[in-house]
């Protein structure tokens, strides 16, 4: 079977010291290689929107980032700013510490306030962090975020020790069925690292090396 793997790739670039410069590069790229979208901090989603509103690649960009401290009329607010500012998607994080203290109401209205400030037509990850959670943990938050209606779960902030493990990838897949997507984020840097992710049920990967994960394995319009 073929299938278009730039199309699977979130070219990202999260650093805090990201500049301008490197996001119209990051953006360059997107459009060279066709990924599906760019993620970036809130700051660069109207420069990005701009530099890309006559492609297809999407703008992403992330709520309650990196530590998914913040409260959900935060995230709420952060969202809908967002999405004025041009963004197709958010990755949101979920409250790991709420998570941790078996607090599921508060997950549950936490991602439910980001899912509802994005409506129907902005898509919502919802940043599990694996790295910081259980297997127990794993499928708790999985199965809150897909009784809150959010599109996808995604393993990591990249920011928050190990990132993607393929277990983790199958087990959240395994929780969620087939009705949700899953993100691979974080350590996915070549393009066996990206075949590992999808192969264990990843429908989307969030990587800063996409060109390297393109020009690493076959043809970007094949796999």
């Amino acid at each position: 079977m073929k299938m278009n793997l730039s199309k699977y790739i979130d070219h990202t670039l999260l650093k805090p010291a990201s500049t301008q410069d490197e996001i119209f590069e990051l953006c360059e790229e997107a459009k060279e290689f066709d990924f599906f979208s760019v993620c970036i901090n809130p700051t660069w989603v109207t420069t990005a929107s701009e530099l890309l509103k006559e492609t297809d690649v999407k703008v992403c960009t992330v709520v309650g980032f990196p530590l998914g401290a913040t409260t959900p009329e935060v995230k709420a607010f952060e969202t809908m700013n967002a999405i004025q500012n041009g963004a197709d998607e958010v990755d949101m994080v979920i409250n790991i510490g709420a998570l941790k203290s078996g607090n599921t109401d508060y997950i549950y209205n936490d991602i439910k306030a980001v899912c509802d400030a994005a409506g129907e037509d902005t898509l919502v990850k919802v940043i599990i962090e694996t790295a910081l959670l259980t297997s127990d943990e794993i499928v708790t938050a999985c199965q809150i975020a897909k009784k809150c209606g959010a599109d996808f779960v995604k393993t990591s902030t990249g920011f928050n020790g190990e990132g993607a493990k393929a277990e983790d990838v199958a087990l959240m897949r395994l929780t969620v069925g087939e009705e949700m997507g899953v993100k691979a984020s974080g350590g996915v840097r070549s393009f066996e690292d990206a075949k590992q992710m999808i192969d264990s049920g990843a429908t989307r990967i969030g990587a800063s090396s996409g060109k390297e994960i393109i020009n690493g394995g076959i043809s970007k319009e094949d796999y």
